[in-house]
């Protein structure tokens, strides 16, 4: 059994795609491809995908990861090809490698953000930004599945500044670009607990409501604070000699 894994993107309007729906999306595009997939057992079958840390619905993405097992071997670069053209523009399929590691949702570690927030001027922002680095713990508090739960933002965050807008920046009003990376704790804190984190220890309330898309995502390297790429292990592990079979 081969298994591959995949980089894929949410972008445009399908940022507003929720994860059930990508997965529906997805196993079309599966059957589009003719893709000889591996299936599970029991009395109702499903295709052998496995998700990792998906991000939340509304939030654009650069790095969704998923592994998929497959019963005949395929060329991953022919493989991405065939899927990402099933898929529709905006759901993109950008890498994929065949997998020779194990443990690949435990290796990722963090995720690395950017928060546009609209009608913000940087200077406030980095005043916010100064205030929330220099607390010990900013705690906020949000619904989740189980009830109430309270999370430490502060704890969660590895860094946080605030990035030149240039010149591309979107309408004439004032633009604040965050740039975000935050560690993958349990519970989870997410891009909005950190924004509530800043309007309560700096009162920094944008006007409408935060344009937020995942960067990167793997691990965390802590020397530099930078989040690096989850499949360098599956590239640097995959045999020199190796020859696609150029099939799919």
């Amino acid at each position: 059994m081969q298994r591959i894994r995949l980089r894929y993107t949410k972008r445009g309007r399908l940022r507003f795609t929720s994860h059930r729906d990508f997965q529906r999306a997805f196993e079309r595009a599966l059957r589009r491809a003719e893709v000889p997939m591996a299936y599970s057992a029991g009395f109702t079958p499903h295709p052998k995908v496995s998700y990792a840390n998906a991000a939340p619905t509304g939030t654009g993405s650069e790095a969704e990861y998923l592994e998929i097992a497959l019963t005949e071997r395929r060329d991953p670069e022919v493989l991405r090809r065939l899927l990402d053209e099933s898929l529709p523009d905006g759901l993109d399929v950008v890498d994929a490698v065949e997998a020779h590691t194990s443990g690949f949702a435990d290796c990722l570690t963090a995720s690395h953000w950017e928060l546009r927030l609209d009608g913000v001027e940087p200077e406030e922002a980095r005043k916010a930004v100064e205030f929330f680095l220099a607390a010990d713990s900013v705690e906020v508090r949000r619904q989740t599945k189980k009830g109430m739960r309270t999370f430490d933002t502060r704890a969660a965050v590895a860094s946080l500044e605030v990035a030149p807008t240039g010149s591309d920046r979107p309408g004439d009003g004032p633009c604040a670009i965050l740039r975000l990376v935050v560690r993958h704790l349990t519970p989870a804190v997410r891009p909005d607990d950190v924004l509530s984190g800043l309007r309560a220890t700096a009162d920094l309330a944008p006007p409408v409501p935060a344009a937020v898309t995942r960067l990167a995502q793997g691990p965390l390297d802590e020397e530099t604070g930078t989040v690096t790429d989850p499949l360098a292990p599956d590239r640097d592990a995959t045999p020199a000699a190796t020859v696609p079979d150029g099939t799919a």
